[in-house]
């Protein structure tokens, strides 16, 4: 088994080819590769996740968000999301999430236990406080 380097980050796509379509799945494989990045599917689901460093991750962003924006935009997103969290490392959990959603302000509870990895009661907190403003 591979040992994994403690920089490599990896994000979950979940349903990516029903999301953005099988032929862009391909081109972003490509892309991927082209940045150190490997985007594969996990086992024989239809989710999928990108692995790879932050910096590659970031420079793989860019470069889908320079070729095709919209056919690419859920991958993107979810690249863009979890890099913030990764940056913001030095911020309270109640202030990623409160950022995210005046970000962001259609952000699920879901979609923000997933980029952080709390609970819903601190997503329906960060959500109540971020309305009251």
């Amino acid at each position: 088994m591979k040992g994994q380097s403690e920089d490599k980050l990896i994000i979950h796509l979940p349903s990516l080819i029903h999301r953005i379509g099988g032929d862009n799945v391909k081109k972003a494989k490509l892309i991927a590769k082209k940045y150190g990045c490997e985007l594969k599917r996990v086992r024989r689901s239809r989710n999928w996740q990108v692995s790879g460093e932050p910096c590659a991750q970031r420079k793989l962003s860019d470069s889908l968000n320079f070729s095709e924006p919209e056919a690419f935009q859920y991958l993107i997103r979810k690249i863009d999301e979890r890099l913030v969290i990764i940056n913001e490392n030095s911020e309270s959990r109640e202030e990623q999430l409160k950022k995210l959603v005046f970000e962001n302000p259609n952000i699920t509870l879901a979609e923000l236990m997933a980029v952080t990895n709390c609970s819903i009661a601190e997503a329906r907190l960060a959500r109540f406080e971020v309305d009251l403003l």
